[in-house]
This record gives structure tokens, C-alpha cells and sequence, in this order.
């Protein structure tokens, strides 16, 4: 494929250069040369996926909507259904936050504290009657300060199930809610964005247009961003030229030309529709005799006529401006 776009970029040059080695004695005009263009509209692939589907062929035209290409869905499902279940998830944690403790949770942990506390007063009370004892020396050093850290071992109890019965009654932090809701928005965002990848498997037509280029085949896999087609679009061509530097300042947006054509005898009207400010490297076949020497500004001009939608891209063209009012 490689070797015939090639040779048909060779034939095009050589057109051109015939065409305009012609135009040499109408040096009085102000023209520039280029060639035939559609806009193009390239749709890349948005995943690595087997393509299982080819509904159009080079060349068709088709409408805005069109299916073009169907790409292989089940890996994509299978990774939106994960996402959409960990979503899921992330809101039942949001609501069970928000929703704050069980009565229940609460009932246990006031449980928990009148059972420390009773402990506390049983280490307590223990605590006291070996004191005088101790004092006595009718039981050991040792018994006494086992007593006495049992007994404040049981008072932190307390303190902690007090705690932990406060917390449960003034409910969920501010903060706990507000990661939750970070967390349940971040994985709900995850599974949109998976929902729209699996929705551009089905390669769809934007725009109106004509399939102009289909790279890949049936089967093939086409990597993450390669084009899996391209269509050429709008309602009518332009052409795409190279502004010699001595005619830049009469050219504007806006200005009328007329196009002539390789095979036509009659120019095509046209307007242009952009011109670029800094010069660009000018292909050999725009520069005519003393013209080398000079700087070129791309530009394009869109053709207005009736039947310029029936003309296809690459033929070389010559644009004539029109005068400027001043």
C-alpha cells in the first residue's frame, strides 16, 4: 500500500508541475498553488480490543449516527459491572455513615460500661480492705500493689467504655461523611468514564461525510489510539495552498478567488477561509522560477461552487485572488 500511495503522490506532482509550467505567463495574477482537500475526521480507537464488526465500506457515504466499526465488548462489560458494584459499595459505606450508630451498638456499649464499672468497684473495694492488712503485715507487700493496680486498671476501663459511649452517641464526624462522599463521588466517576469507553466500541459516524480510509481489518486489534476510521467531511472541499510572500499582503480572510482545477477548463468561485502568519516550508511543486527564493504562507480557500462537492481530494489546483476594495 505503502508503494502505491507512492506512485500516486508521484503522478500528483507530476500534474502539478505540468499544470502549472503552463501557467508561467500569467505571472501578472496573484496566485498560488496546492492541492484538493476535504476536512478529515479521524476516530481513534479507545481500547485495545479485537475488531468483531465492519458495517461500511471505503468510499460509502454516511449519515451522522452511522455504526462504522464494532469493537470485541466483553472484557470492557466485565470491567464496568466491577466498577459499577464498587460504587455501589462506596454509597452503602456513605449511608452507613450518615446514618450514624445502631441503637444497638449504643445499648452494648452502655452494657460494657456498667459492667467495667462494677469491676472497678469490686477492685476497689478489694483494694481497701487489704490496705489495713498490709499496714498489719498480715499479707504480703506484693498482694497489696497487685491490689491496688488491679484496682486502677479498673477505673481506665471505665474512663475508655465512657469513652467509647460518648462517641457513639454524638455519631458520625463531619470529616468520616465527607471522605465518604469523596469516596462513593470518585468511584461513581470511575464507572461513567468505563460506561463511555464500552459506548465507543460502537464506532459511530460524528458527522455526515464519506468513509475516506478504513487502516484496519476484520480481527485485527488496533492499539489504544490508532485511527480505526476516517471520514472526510463538510459540504464542499478547499483547497489547500501556499501564499508566495510577495502577494501575502493583498491575500485576507474573507477574499474571493477563483480555483482552477487540473481538467477543468472553468474556475471554481471560492472564498478563503484561513491564512497563516508565520511562513512554512513550501513543497517544491508550489514555487515557480524566482518564487524559490521567497517565503510561502499556507492557506486554505473553501470552494463555493454548485458542483465542487463532487470533486475528490489530492487534485492539484491554482488560485486566483480577487482584488481587495481599499
Amino acid at each position: 500500500m505503502k508503494k502505491n500511495d507512492t506512485l500516486h503522490r508521484f503522478l500528483t506532482l507530476a500534474a502539478i508541475a505540468a499544470l502549472f509550467a503552463l501557467a508561467g505567463c500569467r505571472r501578472d495574477e496573484a496566485q498560488a498553488l496546492g492541492t484538493l482537500e476535504w476536512d478529515r475526521i479521524s476516530l481513534p480507537a479507545p481500547a485495545a480490543e479485537k475488531i468483531v464488526r465492519i458495517d461500511v465500506r471505503e468510499g460509502e457515504r454516511v449519515t451522522a449516527g452511522t455504526r462504522l466499526v464494532q469493537l470485541e465488548l466483553t472484557r470492557t462489560q466485565s470491567q464496568l459491572a466491577a466498577l459499577q458494584a464498587q460504587a455501589q459499595q462506596a454509597g452503602e459505606a456513605l449511608a452507613e455513615l450518615e446514618a450514624g450508630p445502631r441503637a444497638e451498638q449504643i445499648a452494648q456499649a452502655r452494657a460494657n460500661l456498667a459492667a467495667v464499672q462494677a469491676e472497678a468497684r469490686d477492685a476497689r473495694a478489694y483494694y481497701q480492705r487489704l490496705q489495713p492488712l498490709g499496714r498489719q503485715q498480715l499479707v504480703a507487700a506484693s498482694d497489696v500493689d497487685r491490689a491496688r493496680a488491679a484496682a486502677g486498671n479498673a477505673e481506665g476501663q471505665v474512663r475508655a467504655a465512657q469513652a467509647a459511649l460518648l462517641e457513639l452517641e454524638r455519631g458520625t464526624r463531619v470529616e468520616q461523611v465527607a471522605q465518604g462522599r469523596a469516596a462513593a463521588a470518585a468511584a461513581q466517576a470511575q464507572a461513567a468514564s468505563q460506561a463511555v469507553t464500552l459506548e465507543k466500541l460502537d464506532v459511530v459516524a460524528p458527522r455526515a461525510g464519506v468513509v475516506d480510509s478504513l487502516p484496519y481489518r476484520l480481527g485485527d486489534q488496533a492499539p489504544v489510539g490508532a485511527p480505526l476510521a476516517v471520514l472526510l467531511v463538510g459540504d464542499a472541499p478547499h483547497a489547500r495552498i501556499y501564499v508566495p510572500e510577495p502577494i501575502r499582503a493583498n491575500v485576507r480572510v474573507g477574499q474571493t478567488a477563483r480555483i482552477f482545477v487540473s481538467g477543468r477548463d472553468d474556475p471554481l468561485p471560492g472564498r478563503v477561509r484561513m491564512i497563516r502568519n508565520e511562513p512554512s516550508f513550501t513543497p517544491y511543486y508550489a514555487l515557480i522560477g524566482e518564487d524559490a527564493a521567497r517565503l510561502s504562507y499556507l492557506a486554505e480557500v473553501t470552494l463555493t461552487g454548485r458542483d465542487a462537492a463532487q470533486l475528490p481530494a489530492g487534485l492539484p489546483v491554482r488560485v486566483e485572488f480577487d482584488a481587495v476594495e481599499r
